[in-house]
């Protein structure tokens, strides 16, 4: 039977648009990792009956009688939603899921506040999210979430139909996922990849640290207003500013060419792959090493990490318990993805059971379906990563500069319309409001 599935997500699998339109129209969400979840939910689901569509994150509650006539099923793919800063956006989800009428299946979501679960923190968003899960569930058999400190939350709000699926991302390759040290101990000449988000400061020293000690580490930032700095410098605001946080084109990470970012998931899977290890606190880039089958290594530093973490049997530790002057040698010695290896057919199968209890088919188990995903994949020409502006080739800037160009014209005709619009509309609003006030002498 066709299944037509409107999916929550910025972009399709196989859209391809260039840095620039990517950080001009924010393709990835604020962030990259969005993409490698979003994109795997797409791998998972689209069977020779599916039909696929992308949200592009639009929610407009006008447009459900729309969804409710061209589509079978919403299927919302969601990350550490339940936070503090993102309430409006899940009152607005809400919105449009009461006026909805087809089944409508969250296909993971996590809560956002400490280690610890800090249940009081998120008071405030209680009812908020109550009103979201108690319409999701007026539409699904149970909702979906990342971890056992969301299932405990939603708990405390009432709500027992929840099941913990983890995340769509650790699924890309199905039950398939191996993940195994390619050699005994890492060596200073080692290719190593690092993740920070710029908000834990903690990671100040372990970044410098590194950067001396390690040649061919490479920073991979996956948030839009690094893209920014990559391609056009720092932001006026951010101009002869420095931080030991690779924030700015002045930190050494930028000045020496370790900068490199990715607005796909399958060019930063390929570059991955070529790396001994990879560590810090990004979750998503985390899981995108391991998916290439590269030794990952989390440094957990809130819920919505440390839930998936343990769930998926992730090496981790908490962020409070890393010493400054810890190295990623030792990081690799410890790390065992045994667990992590023995337990994914499980959890695969767990996510299985969810597709299967929400009616939603799975690529794996429909023919060449999958493998039809992969060679499509393959098949199209991603974008390269985005370097420092000035480690970048000649050709690259003046392409980038001849985009702005054409950006620029095309926004001047967009106002040179927009005002001839409005004047018209004004000259119709004057000679409606004379004839009026003619007709009412």
């Amino acid at each position: 039977m066709h299944q037509r599935i409107l999916m929550r997500a910025k972009k399709g699998p196989f859209d391809v648009y260039s840095p620039e339109e990517t950080y001009e129209r924010n393709w990835i969400g604020e962030n990259n990792g969005n993409l490698v979840f979003s994109h795997a939910a797409h791998k998972l689901l689209r069977t020779a009956t599916a039909e696929i569509t992308s949200t592009e994150f639009r929610i407009n509650p006008r447009e459900a009688d729309m969804i409710n006539e061209k589509y079978d099923v919403y299927v919302v793919p969601l990350a550490n939603a339940f936070r503090r800063s993102y309430a409006h956006r899940v009152e607005a989800m809400t919105k449009l899921i009461e006026q909805l009428k087809i089944p409508v299946v969250v296909l993971g979501v996590g809560v956002q506040t400490d280690v610890n679960g800090d249940r009081e923190y998120l008071r405030p968003i209680d009812d908020v999210v109550t009103r979201f899960v108690r319409a999701v569930l007026d539409r699904s058999h149970s909702i979906g979430v990342r971890g056992e400190i969301t299932r405990d939350y939603l708990r405390t709000l009432g709500f027992s139909a929840v099941d913990v699926i983890g995340c769509p991302s650790m699924f890309l390759h199905g039950d398939s996922l191996r993940v195994e040290k390619r050699k005994a101990a890492l060596e200073p000449d080692d290719r190593l990849a690092l993740t920070v988000s710029p908000y834990v400061t903690s990671m100040a020293e372990i970044i410098a640290r590194h950067q001396e000690r390690y040649p061919n580490l490479r920073y991979l930032p996956q948030d839009l207003k690094t893209l920014g700095t990559l391609l056009y410098g720092d932001a006026p605001a951010e101009r002869g500013k420095s931080s030991k946080i690779p924030v700015h084109t002045s930190h050494p990470l930028f000045t020496e060419d370790k900068v490199r970012m990715f607005v796909d998931p399958w060019t930063w899977m390929d570059y991955l792959s070529g790396f001994e290890f990879a560590f810090g606190t990004r979750i998503h880039g985390t899981i995108t090493a391991l998916v290439s089958g590269t030794p990952g290594y989390l440094f957990a530093h809130d819920s919505r990490t440390l839930e998936l973490a343990r769930y998926f049997d992730i090496p981790h530790r908490v962020m409070r318990d890393v010493p400054a002057d810890i190295d990623a040698a030792q990081l690799y010695e410890e790390a065992d993805y045994t667990a992590l290896n023995d337990g994914h057919k499980s959890r695969y199968e767990t996510m299985l059971a969810f597709l299967a209890k929400h009616d939603l088919g799975n690529a794996f188990a429909d023919g060449d379906s999958a493998a039809r995903f992969d060679a499509q994949v393959r098949s199209t020409t991603f974008p390269p990563a985005v370097r420092p502006a000035a480690a970048t080739s000649p050709d690259v800037l003046l392409e980038r500069i001849q985009w702005l160009r054409d950006r620029n014209a095309e926004l001047r005709k967009e106002t040179e319309t927009l005002r001839g619009q409005r004047l018209q509309t004004r000259v119709k609003q004057v000679i409606g409001g004379r004839v009026r006030r003619m007709l009412n002498r």
